[in-house]
């Protein structure tokens, strides 16, 4: 299932778009310890395509993609 989330991303100077945190709901904002990778790839559990970013995220990893102008992550 795919979940539109907020994000806090850092955008450089040469285009790259760099996410921060995820807000999960309003409650809830986890920092991104570190991305690890990032490629063009599509959600098969949850549909759609996009940027798919490999984070972590306290120690898990985790994909966040971003869709055109939203973000979204796969849920179980």
């Amino acid at each position: 299932m795919k979940k539109y989330v907020e994000m806090i991303v850092r955008y450089t100077e040469d285009g790259q778009v760099i996410p921060l945190a995820v807000r999960w709901s309003p409650e809830q904002l986890f920092e991104i310890d570190r991305v690890l990778d990032v490629r063009q790839a599509a959600s098969l559990r949850a549909g759609g395509t996009g940027i798919r970013y490999l984070c972590r995220i306290q120690g898990k990893e985790r994909f966040i993609w971003l869709e055109e102008n939203k973000w979204f992550v796969d849920t179980k």
